[in-house]
């Protein structure tokens, strides 16, 4: 377990330094920090917190691995005064989540991946307003560009088969029947479950990439990845849909016993299958680059081009409901500066997966992280004490 945890920090530390270069392209929310900490807190001793006598609903997505980092902000916030609802009272998907927030019954989270889910911005409300006329998203928050995704492959039998891009197993009916374990004719890729915004992304990309053997498998994430593992660990064929930062890939390890599944085709803004908002699914930079590049052929397969897993390095921001934080300057400023360590983020996600599952676990865990690293919580709380 120890060479796994140092790969998978390794692994980690890359991806902060390609986060940290990338950063996010867009403007983040003003904030006007104090030069000193306690500066900060002395003026706020002096009239009060700035969030005292106002109460927030902070909600959470239900995927397990955001819940450290979504309390962590909770916590965070509740230092400037405000009276925070624990987030896992609203636990949402990305569909019902968004649409919650719209409507005021949850006031914010700090689950968003962009630009995916701005795809759930587009949707109608009663009231004639789109989903995203009552948001806000606070850009250049949490984890710019380090939310990495794609696909997952058993190592050993990409290298036995010489694999080196998604393409070489659809235009190969012998690797598909190796896939096929229902008999319908088309390879099964483990993908992501309804309503999280990756499906959606996998449909699409299989449509794009004209992957006409290939079908996404959905179910529980978890129940699906036991899967996974289970066929990786036997060195029998599987794909799978995964993300960083998480502990998953403390078990499924890049360069150990899976690799990155490099694809040829990055899907763009056409939105073959014409779904609402299907244009923010595009993996095409902001730059014009296409996708994510930077894995070197120990950890990913290598197309005629290198590496490239078709996803570009997401954007984890927090957002926010418009009318909720209007008049709510301290908490905007300090989701602006908040931008816990990627590294830590996977390093405390995989101690709550050792944990009992509670969310007495969680808060532990945040509370913490938090006294382990005061005085960078410091510096997100003082821009916060600043601009209220």
């Amino acid at each position: 377990m120890k060479k796994s945890t140092s790969k998978l920090l390794a692994l980690f530390a890359a991806l902060a330094l390609i986060a940290a270069a990338c950063g996010s392209d867009s403007e983040t929310v003003d904030s006007a920090a104090a030069d000193d900490t306690g500066e900060a807190e002395a003026s706020a001793g002096a009239g009060g917190l700035p969030g005292e006598g106002i109460s927030l609903n902070m909600g959470r997505a239900n995927w397990s691995t955001g819940y450290v980092h979504a309390q962590i902000l909770h916590d965070l916030t509740e230092e400037l005064g405000y009276d925070v609802a624990s987030p896992d009272l609203l636990e949402f998907a990305p569909d019902l989540g968004y649409q919650t927030m719209a409507s005021g019954e949850m006031d914010f989270w700090a689950n968003s991946w962009y630009p995916g889910h701005l795809s759930w911005w587009e949707g109608d409300l009663p009231d004639g307003t789109t989903v995203g006329d009552n948001l806000q998203r606070v850009e250049g928050s949490g984890l710019p560009a380090a939310g990495l995704q794609g696909l997952l492959i058993t190592r050993s039998w990409a290298e036995e088969n010489g694999i080196g891009t998604i393409e070489d197993i659809n235009d190969n009916p012998d690797l598909i029947a190796e896939l096929d374990t229902d008999g319908n004719g088309l390879g099964e890729i483990f993908g992501c479950p309804e309503d999280w915004t990756c499906d959606d992304i996998i449909a699409s990309q299989i449509v794009f990439g004209g992957w006409d053997n290939i079908e996404q498998v959905q179910a529980g994430y978890d129940a699906m990845f036991a899967d996974f593992l289970t066929r990786v660990n036997a060195e029998e064929p599987a794909i799978m849909y995964t993300w960083a930062p998480t502990q998953y890939l403390a078990q499924a390890i890049p360069g150990e016993n899976v690799l990155w599944l490099s694809q040829e085709a990055v899907l763009d803004d056409s939105n073959p299958l014409e779904r609402e908002g299907g244009e923010s699914y595009s993996q095409i930079n902001s730059d014009g680059s296409l996708g994510f590049t930077a894995l070197g052929a120990d950890t990913c397969t290598q197309g005629p081009d290198g590496c490239q897993t078709g996803w570009i390095g997401a954007d984890i921001e927090v957002t926010v409901n418009a009318d909720a934080f209007a008049d709510n300057p301290a908490a905007l400023a300090l989701f602006a500066a908040f931008n816990p360590p990627i590294i830590d983020v996977a390093i405390l996600d995989q101690q709550r997966a050792a944990g009992d599952g509670s969310q007495a676990d969680v808060e532990r865990l945040a509370a913490e992280w938090i006294a382990d690293n005061r005085d960078l919580a410091d510096e997100w709380v003082a821009a916060g004490l600043a601009a209220g």
